[in-house]
């Protein structure tokens, strides 16, 4: 039998993570704040790398290569932030790649496309002295304005054309650092771009620049042209930001009791940022397809979480075939790092990929049952079922009677959001149940929405336009004849995260949410993420169970494992 060719793909910025690769397909892949239980988690690779190998079942010696991607470093193999796996394993190849390229071929590789235009747009990417460190065949297609330039610049945008096996870089945008001159306005990153833009407004209102998804779901609340000022420009076919607008916000927030207070005022901002960002992602993307055109694009960087500029993209360019890449932000880098060690390094052709985003590792049942019945979880109850449908029908029962139930199936999601193997479900329409969520299960706050999830064949049934979503990443509106049945999961401007469920990877998940369509006359349920605030999705069947104890949620199904409180706390 011939040996599998196993690659892995290693990102060590913040969001790190590490991708296995076996034939030129993913394996096994796992983001490291999953393992680490700290949010946003990167640095050192060692966890995440052996969770590869151990799902696997291979030792590091069965590795043909390793394709590696931080930001501002090129790792040691001996050392990164501490020990790394591979300090005394000498005879494997270990390359380095650029952050830009590395977020391109994760978008390229998990695509449909065989040839694609490529844009990636982020808040910063390598610096220019270390992309052409890496990648030395590149000078020439560097403009001399930014290797004429003595500061530090970084990749904020790049566009791209992957052809043949190949992927050649068509025009790159830099920017220097932010010099921090501004009191209450801070570009987090690099000066000019469109994700520091918007990482600097959270920042503004929330105080943390890691909360932009937060600022995407508070900007609904907040009023149109309350701010008459722009944030960007063209100049020369790159994109800046200005000056003059940060020095009309000089009231930042102080902690949330204030940020409650002037709850209106952070919604305009959030507002106008939102509507600056749309702009300008529109600009950018529409500039460049002008000049490189292509039916097939595929969009990958932070930026490209960004669910309703995505959407306004996707209505731009009726005629294009859009892939938004899931895994869009830092934690997608070594999806990106195994596909170029496949494609461009072995010279090994692009396989198809199925669209599944789950490569978590499967714990089987003797795992489940050794945390189910150990003595700390003695007062809980629980019931196997031998029959899958008589699971599901249970489910659906209590779902459709008010019950929230903790989903943990199969290997975990790999990006952001919960896709129903680590979710958080109930019904839709049930009042005041988005309220309860976010109080006394996810303790968050209450102006942030919940996604609905959709069987693929009713999503035009519900939605305006019906977009096929299956990664949470597009947003559509809520018919108005359902918006009290989907209140819980329909935002404030009738706007809805949506997900499309179909069986192809999510089968079992399908198949409960088909069962509660019998029961409540709705093809649809509340999703979120199986965590609370601050915390990161949860892996194993311990976490969820010590979740699942300190919330008021009903009931937990670990695969065909029905857990539920002899007596309700909350």
């Amino acid at each position: 039998m011939k040996k599998p060719i196993y690659i892995i793909g290693t990102g060590l910025s913040h969001n790190g993570s590490a991708v296995l690769l076996k034939d030129g397909h993913i394996c096994v892949a796992v983001e490291k704040e999953r393992l680490s239980r700290i949010k946003h988690d990167g640095g050192n690779d060692t966890l995440a790398i052996q969770y590869c190998l151990e799902a696997e079942g291979i030792e590091l010696k069965d590795v043909s290569l390793v394709v590696q991607s931080a930001n501002f470093d090129i790792p040691n193999r001996e050392r990164f932030k501490g020990k790394r796996i591979f300090s005394e394993e000498n005879n494997i190849k270990i390359i380095t790649i650029s952050h830009h390229i590395a977020h391109a071929y994760s978008a390229v590789g998990i695509s449909p496309f065989s040839e694609c235009a490529v844009i990636v747009i982020d808040g910063c990417g390598s610096p220019l002295n270390q992309y052409l460190e890496l990648h030395p065949d590149q000078l020439s297609n560097i403009d001399s304005i930014f290797i004429n330039e003595t500061q530090m610049l970084c990749e904020k945008d790049s566009f791209y054309h992957f052809y043949d096996n190949k992927l050649n870089p068509l025009f790159k945008d830099f920017s220097k650092m932010e010099e921090l001159t501004n009191e209450y306005i801070e570009m987090p990153t690099t000066k000019h771009s469109i994700g520091g833009f918007y990482a600097a407004i959270s920042k503004y209102i929330f105080g943390d620049i890691e909360d932009v998804g937060k600022l995407m779901g508070l900007a609904p609340y907040g009023k149109s042209n309350k701010f008459n000022f722009e944030a960007f420009e063209f100049v020369s076919e790159c994109l800046f930001v200005k000056d003059e607008w940060k020095n009309n916000f000089t009231n930042p927030s102080k902690g949330y009791d204030y940020f409650m207070e002037h709850f209106s005022y952070y919604a305009d901002v959030a507002k106008w940022a939102q509507e600056q960002v749309e702009k300008a992602v529109l600009s950018c993307i529409n500039f460049r397809l002008k000049k490189f055109p292509h039916k097939n694009l595929c969009y990958s960087g932070g930026v490209a979480l960004n669910a309703v500029a995505n959407s306004k993209l996707q209505d731009s360019l009726p005629n294009h075939n859009i892939f938004f890449e899931p895994a869009a932000g830092d934690n997608g880098l070594a999806i990106g790092c195994a596909f170029y060690g496949w494609i461009s390094y072995l010279k090994m052709p692009k396989l198809p990929h199925d669209g599944n985003t789950c490569f978590g590792r499967k714990y089987i049942q003797e795992e489940i049952d050794e945390v189910v019945n150990s003595e700390r979880n003695k007062d809980l109850k629980k019931k196997m079922y031998f029959n899958e449908q008589e699971l599901i029908k249970y489910c659906a029962e209590k779902l459709n009677s008010g019950k929230t139930v903790a989903w943990f199936q199969s290997g975990c999601e790999f990006g952001p959001r919960s896709l129903g193997r680590r979710s958080i479900l109930a019904h839709p329409g049930i009042e005041n149940m988005k309220n309860h969520i976010n109080n006394n299960i996810k303790f968050r706050e209450d102006f942030r929405p919940f996604a609905p999830a959709v069987l693929n064949d009713k999503v035009n049934d519900y939605f305006e336009v019906g977009r096929e979503s299956p990664y949470m990443i597009l947003v559509d509106k809520t018919r108005s004849k359902y918006t009290k049945q989907l209140v819980n999961v329909t935002h404030c401007d009738g706007s809805a995260r949506v997900q499309t469920v179909n069986d192809k990877w999510n089968s079992k998940f399908s198949k409960l949410i088909a069962e509660f369509y019998k029961y409540s006359g709705i093809a649809v349920l509340l999703n979120t993420s199986f965590n609370k605030k601050g915390m990161p999705i949860v892996e194993t069947p311990f976490e969820a169970i010590e979740l699942f104890k300190e919330t008021a949620l009903d009931i937990l199904v670990i695969e065909n494992t029905v857990i539920e409180k002899q007596t309700t706390v909350f």
